[in-house]
Order: structure tokens, then C-alpha cells, then sequence
């Protein structure tokens, strides 16, 4: 079975999907302190939290970007 080239912004959404999760977690780890009644973590880790939003926004733009080849592409072919 042939591999197909990866398609405009495959490699965004991928990327957007990594740091999305590295949000997650770090957004796990700073609230557990809270249920756990234990000293909280210092205000940088709640800055690796925004990496949640910067992911989707990564992600998103690579969507953008592959529907806009998948257009264009669509447009040539008529």
C-alpha cells in the first residue's frame, strides 16, 4: 500500500495536538493541589497551562491552512 504525502498543515495539526496535550496535563498536575490540600505550585506553572489554548490555536491554523490547499486544489482541477 502506497503512502500518501502528507497533505498542507498535517504537520501543524500534529504539532497543535502535542502542545495541546502538554497543556492538559500541566493543567492536571497545577489543579491537584488543590483537591489534594497541598502547597500550590508556583505561578510559572500555571503559565505552562495557556500552552492548552496555544495548541488548539496551532492546530486550528493548520486546519485553515489545509482547506485552503484542498480549495485551491479543487479550483485547478475545474
Amino acid at each position: 500500500m502506497p503512502a500518501t504525502p502528507p497533505a498542507p498543515g498535517d504537520g501543524l495539526v500534529r504539532v497543535g495536538a502535542i502542545v495541546f496535550v502538554v497543556g492538559a496535563v500541566a493543567t492536571l498536575v497545577t489543579v491537584a493541589p488543590l483537591f489534594l490540600g497541598t502547597e500550590p505550585f508556583p505561578p510559572v506553572a500555571y503559565a505552562v497551562c495557556m500552552l492548552m489554548g496555544v495548541g488548539f490555536l496551532i492546530a486550528a491554523a493548520g486546519v485553515l491552512r489545509s482547506i485552503g490547499a484542498q480549495r485551491r486544489q479543487a479550483r485547478s482541477a475545474q
